[in-house]
């Protein structure tokens, strides 16, 4: 892998997003590798759990890599969704999201679509597209967020772009 390290300790596997020169910021390539990673996870009777973390102490993952976009308009996700998980419905072993620093976009989309999220102190949520007149619609965060978390706490994500903290 190039984009992501896989490492197995036992029965636990470590997905940790490896791009932390652009925060962790997501390509068609970052997404297809996480995809193989996930399947891999699914099909190895000998993996039970997952952690998807991000390189670095900045950023968990700041979402789409917008620079790569705008020099290729690859926009491309396999069928699974934003980062290999969020549309991702045969994966039956716990996976828990690590979240280590900035966690806005489709990083927050993939800790909505994690069984479990645990937060650095320093950690920060947000869905930033309504700054840019967007709504995240891409990786189910919508739907998510509002069944995880207080509808009003949920809506303001939503809504604001504000961003959160961990606490």
């Amino acid at each position: 892998f190039q984009h992501c390290r896989y490492e197995v300790n036992g029965a636990l596997l470590t997905l940790t997003l490896n791009r932390p020169q652009v925060l962790n910021a997501m390509t068609p390539e970052a997404h297809a590798e996480l995809d193989a990673a996930f399947n891999h996870f699914r099909d190895d009777a000998s993996l039970q759990v997952a952690i998807i973390t991000g390189a670095g102490e900045r950023a968990f993952c700041v979402g789409t890599d917008l620079k790569a976009l705008s020099e290729t308009h690859n926009h491309q996700k396999p069928p699974t969704g934003f980062a290999g998980i969020t549309s991702r419905f045969d994966l039956f072993k716990p996976v828990i999201a690590a979240v280590n620093g900035m966690c806005f976009g489709g990083g927050a989309e993939i800790v909505a679509a994690c069984d479990l999220a645990v937060a650095a102190d320093h950690a920060e949520f947000a869905l930033l597209e309504p700054r840019v007149g967007l709504a995240a619609l891409g990786g189910g965060a919508l739907q998510r967020l509002a069944r995880q978390m207080p509808m009003k706490d949920a809506m303001k994500l939503v809504l604001t772009g504000e961003r959160i903290s961990a606490h």
